[in-house]
């Protein structure tokens, strides 16, 4: 089984519009399928792939217009600057967890397996989805469920861990279903990949690492640049589309002191752009896939 199949692969690097003098950088390279596309352009052009896990530096391969940074993606203007790789002709991010981490069970992503409850992208992370568990109070579990799963019942579920956990530690995935079998509803797999991503996604402290690395990409892009993002859930896109529209996450207006409306980007994309049916049925993980792409002015 192959460590990842990129998603939108040739829509993607195709919206780059990739001059082969240019920098670029793949923040999410995982098994380094989009990247390879990316370098197919590049003739005297350099490219900097961002990824914080460590299974994924197995995928690089040796070029020397490719230059590996493992760190998220959260610190993109901090390695442009050291890498002597800036401004930014483009930037691509694929923001799905790879087919890897989905399928190797000890990593903990999936309800699939019985595995410790890990979930980190990087083993650096102090907190693991045990420790939040164990950690985080009804209120705070609530939240989590509900604004970064969209758990309808998660008022419940929080209740019922916090209950669970008074009785034994929650460390494995098996403990963790058996615990919550009570709270699930509608369609059992539906619900536990809403609750999985909720996890996940504070574990990695995703949204947040979004947010910042949406804010430096207009500061690290020169005029023209262009930013390619390809999201999986609502929260991400929603956030993506609001960004690219009026240059902050929440998509409110900022005028300034004359009421003038200035954002960063110019949108491309009107609407998403999404896998053809002919994709989806070679890889059934991208049905979710929606592309965004922006330009500087």
């Amino acid at each position: 089984m192959s460590y990842h199949q990129p998603v939108l692969l040739n829509e993607s690097v195709s919206a780059l519009n990739i001059k082969d003098d240019g920098l670029y950088a793949d923040v999410t390279f995982g098994g380094g399928g989009h990247s390879a596309e990316i370098l197919k352009r590049l003739k005297t052009g350099k490219l900097l792939a961002f990824d914080q896990d460590a299974d994924a530096a197995k995928n690089v391969e040796q070029d020397e217009r490719l230059f590996f940074i493992p760190q998220n993606f959260r610190h993109l203007t901090r390695f442009c600057k050291a890498m002597n790789a800036f401004p930014l002709d483009g930037i691509l991010a694929d923001l799905g967890v790879s087919s890897h981490q989905f399928d190797t069970a000890e990593r903990g992503f999936s309800y699939r397996f019985d595995a410790p409850l890990d979930m980190r992208m990087s083993q650096s992370l102090n907190n693991n989805a045990a420790d939040i568990l164990q950690q985080r109070n009804e209120h705070e579990l609530q939240q989590i469920f509900g604004n970064y799963g969209e758990v309808r019942n998660a008022k419940t579920l929080a209740k019922r861990i916090v209950e669970a956990r008074k009785l034994q530690p929650i460390k494995t995935i098996e403990d963790f279903i058996a615990a919550i079998e009570s709270c699930i509803m509608g369609n059992r797999a539906k619900y536990l990949a809403q609750v999985f991503q909720a996890l996940r996604i504070e574990v990695n402290e995703e949204m947040q690492a979004l947010e910042e690395m949406l804010q430096q990409s207009a500061e690290v892009l020169k005029p023209g640049g262009r930013l390619v993002v390809i999201s999986y859930h609502s929260l991400e896109d929603r956030m993506v589309k609001n960004f690219m529209k009026t240059g902050n996450i929440s998509g409110a207006i900022e005028k300034d002191l004359f009421g003038n409306f200035e954002t960063p980007f110019k949108v491309i994309t009107k609407k998403p752009v999404e896998p053809s049916e002919e994709e989806i049925k070679m890889n059934n993980r991208a049905r979710s896939a929606r592309m965004r792409v922006a330009e500087k002015p």
